[in-house]
């Protein structure tokens, strides 16, 4: 259960990349640079969930 910890932070790099990607693609003329940073912001609010979550669950487990 210690991996969980650290797999909430794979979600800010997909976030990064997706908002890498969505600057890269901003003078593309077919206009798919949106579609880059509502995946990166799904991303980044993940992280905060999951971050959440988790402290949610450890605090669970040390009352017990």
């Amino acid at each position: 259960m210690n991996y969980l910890k650290y797999t909430q932070y794979v979600y800010l790099v997909f976030g990064a990349y997706f908002i890498y990607d969505g600057f890269t693609k901003l003078n593309d003329p077919a206009g798919t640079f949106w579609l880059s940073f509502m995946i990166a912001g799904l991303a980044i609010f993940m992280f905060f969930f999951r971050r959440k979550f988790a402290k949610k669950f450890d605090d669970r487990n040390k009352k017990s």
